[in-house]
C-alpha cells in the first residue's frame, strides 16, 4: 500500500466513524440496539473489512458501542459518573460527548451581541447571531450536566429550524447542511463563580466554582461558523486530554 493509500484509508474509517457516531447520538441506532454488520457496512460505505473494523474500534475507544464474536456490535448507555468526563483528541471526538444526554432548548433566537457577551464569546459587539440556548442533561438520570449557550454564524443560521429534532452537536449539520468544514477548534477554559439563576437550575450552590468551556469553530476558509459556551459545576467535570511526543522526520 502506498503511503498515499495509506493516507486515504486512515480518513476513510473517520469518515465512516463520524457518520455512524452522529446516527447513534442522533437515536438511529439507541441504546440497546445493534449495528449493521461488518459486511453490511462494507456495502453501504464501499469500503473494505479493515476500514469498517478500524471505524469500529474508534466507537469503541469513544465508550459508544461493545463488540462481542457471535454478538455483533451493540450501542450501549455511557458510564453513568458524577462528573462529566472529556477525553478530546480532534474534532471528531468532540461528537460523541452528546451521546447520553438530552440537550433541551430554552430559546432560539438572532440576537445582536453586547459588551459581555462579546467578553464571553470573542465576537464583535454589534455583529447578529443565531443564539441557542439552554442545557443539557444526562439522558437516564435525567440529572442536569451544564449550561450550554450555541451561538451560529448569520450566514448559517438557518440551520436553527433543524434543531428541534436534534440533540446532539450543532456544527455536523452547518457542516452537512450548507457543504462545508470544520477544520479548527479552539478552546478555552475558564475559572467562574456559578451565577445564582444558573446554579438552581444546575442544582448546585450559588457562587460555587464553576468552569467555563468557550470553542470557536472555524471552517477551512477561516470563518467563524459557531461559538459554544458551557457552563459546568467545578465538581462535575473533569477534562482530560494526552499527549505524545512528535518524532523527528527523517
Amino acid at each position: 500500500m502506498t503511503p498515499r493509500t495509506a493516507e486515504a484509508a486512515e480518513h476513510r474509517y473517520l469518515q465512516v466513524a463520524r457518520t455512524l457516531r452522529k446516527e447513534i447520538v442522533d437515536g438511529v441506532y439507541p441504546v440497546g440496539s445493534q449495528l449493521p454488520t461488518e459486511h453490511e457496512l462494507c456495502d453501504r460505505f464501499a469500503v473494505s473489512r479493515y476500514t469498517v473494523r478500524e471505524a469500529l474500534r474508534r466507537l469503541r475507544d469513544d465508550n459508544l458501542v461493545s463488540s462481542r464474536p457471535r454478538t455483533g456490535t451493540l450501542v450501549v448507555p455511557r458510564p453513568s459518573t458524577s462528573s462529566y468526563a472529556q477525553d478530546v483528541m480532534s474534532i471528531d471526538d468532540l461528537l460523541a460527548f452528546a451521546a447520553g444526554t438530552h440537550f433541551e432548548i430554552e430559546s432560539n433566537a438572532m440576537v445582536t451581541i453586547d459588551t459581555e457577551l462579546a467578553g464571553r464569546t470573542g465576537l464583535r459587539p454589534g455583529e447578529q447571531w443565531l443564539a441557542v440556548r439552554g442545557y443539557r442533561r444526562d439522558a437516564v438520570a435525567n440529572t442536569p450536566i451544564c449550561r450550554t449557550e450555541y451561538y451560529v454564524n448569520r450566514a448559517f443560521a438557518a440551520v436553527g429550524r433543524m434543531l428541534q429534532r436534534n440533540s446532539g452537536p450543532i456544527f455536523p449539520l452547518i457542516e452537512d447542511l450548507y457543504g462545508v468544514s470544520i477544520t479548527e477548534v479552539h478552546q478555552e477554559i475558564t475559572a467562574v463563580a456559578l451565577p445564582a439563576d444558573l446554579a438552581v437550575l444546575l442544582d448546585a450552590d450559588a457562587g460555587a466554582p464553576a468552569l467555563q468551556m468557550q470553542r470557536s469553530y472555524r471552517t477551512s476558509d477561516g470563518e467563524v461558523a459557531q461559538v459554544t459556551v458551557n457552563t459546568h459545576p467545578a465538581s462535575r467535570y473533569r477534562h482530560s486530554m494526552t499527549m505524545r511526543r512528535v518524532k523527528d522526520q527523517p
